[in-house]
């Protein structure tokens, strides 16, 4: 039978009806090792104890207002956020686009609040991804992205990840602000080369730009920080969180200083959902979870197991790993052959990742995974590694014979 979903996914044959911890149980009873997470998104896990505990409860209170009234819940995860960041003020919503969106429009706000209107332009990165509306695919400047959508919306100066001498011609009297992925996601898993976050810091000094970190992906303790700028030594002035925050509730917030605030005044921008009792609640359980004292410190230890394992299998099958990226539980494998092929033999094994840029497969474990799960995946790999081994031995041994 058809379905009535408009058909904008190609969706896997394939649905679950319940989840525990990092495991994912289908409709036909099959259990797999979910690596994806809901995209970086369920970062305790299915079903966590707390989560369900926070939810219950305040189902029960109080779902939503509106933002005409105050809202205690929202108040406490803003001075939470705040308190464990660089930011004085955060605007909630929805979703990580959402999120870019309220940063873009803060950018342009910003200078027009510091008497210069005509600064509206947004330098971004090739290989980016910052989320589906019409801005926001403008900044990510992706061709698959953008096709059909007549013109794009314009304000975004794209230069290639990585590259100085870009950044520097591009900017001009038109310059807003600088917008980055510490690590792109969607792009690939590719870390940003050593010390060039740190010289667009440097520029936006020199000529009075806003630095926006897009931490949708990778913030929430993705990276064995609770946000990855912390890693890099360097402050943005703005930051989009999204995906972990809600552990798989719709929730992301715009991060920002007070200055690169300084615009947004009653009545510049809105949202009806955004930051609402039942989303924020679980916002603040996650956080509960996130800055438990040792939480943190597992991330960056499973992940560092993780890459050693990764690196082991990576030398046993050279045929199809070419290397392994990234940082914390933020894992890439670049593939040699089709990373889709590489998906689809995981899934035979019951192991569930998604894809990305680069022939790359991310591998996104649930930040509460331990070396238990890891070696279950270790062993998953391995297994579709040799599987895949096999198959492209096959023309080769049915040539020789021949």
């Amino acid at each position: 039978m058809a379905s009535h979903i408009l058909p904008t996914y190609a969706r896997v044959d394939l649905a679950f009806e319940r989840g525990e911890g990092a495991w994912l149980i289908a409709t036909n009873g099959d259990r797999y090792l979910d690596f994806a997470s809901g995209i970086a998104v369920n970062v305790l896990g299915h079903a966590h104890p707390r989560l369900v505990a926070a939810l219950t409860e305040q189902a029960g209170k109080l779902w939503h207002v509106s933002n005409l009234y105050r809202i205690p819940e929202a108040e406490r995860l803003a001075d939470r956020l705040c308190e464990v960041s660089f930011a004085d003020t955060v605007f909630f919503t929805n979703s990580g686009a959402e999120a870019l969106e309220c940063a873009i429009k803060m950018a342009r706000k910003y200078q027009s609040a510091s008497g210069k209107p005509g600064r509206y332009r947004i330098v971004t990165f090739e290989g980016a991804f910052h989320g589906r509306t019409l801005a926001t695919i403008a900044a990510g400047g992706q061709p698959k992205h953008l096709e059909g959508f007549g013109p794009p919306v314009d304000g975004f100066d794209q230069v290639p990840f990585g590259d100085l001498a870009a950044v520097k011609r591009v900017i001009g009297p038109q310059t807003a602000a600088i917008l980055i992925e510490p690590i792109q996601g969607e792009g690939g898993v590719r870390v940003p080369p050593e010390g060039f976050l740190r010289a667009l810091r440097q520029l936006c000094d020199e000529h009075g730009l806003l630095l926006m970190f897009d931490e949708v992906q990778t913030g929430i303790g993705r990276t064995g920080s609770l946000f990855a700028y912390e890693r890099t030594g360097v402050t943005p002035d703005v930051m989009p969180i999204a995906k972990g925050i809600g552990g798989g509730f719709p929730l992301g917030a715009c991060l920002a200083s007070a200055e690169a605030a300084k615009g947004m005044t009653a009545g510049t921008h809105g949202s009806t959902y955004g930051g609402n009792p039942l989303a924020t609640t679980l916002g603040n359980a996650v956080l509960d979870a996130v800055l438990e004292p040792g939480f943190l410190d597992h991330v960056k230890r499973i992940g560092l197991l993780f890459k050693q394992r990764l690196a082991e299998l990576k030398d046993r099958h050279p045929s199809v790993i070419a290397e392994v990226r990234g940082e914390g539980l933020l894992v890439g494998l670049r593939c040699v052959v089709p990373n889709n092929k590489v998906v689809e033999a995981l899934r035979a094994e019951k192991m569930l990742v998604p894809a990305a840029a680069d022939n790359v497969i991310r591998l996104f474990p649930p930040l509460i995974a331990g070396e238990t799960e890891i070696g279950e995946a270790i062993t998953r790999i391995d297994r579709a590694c040799s599987a895949i081994e096999r198959e492209l031995q096959q023309p080769l041994k049915q040539g020789a014979a021949q």
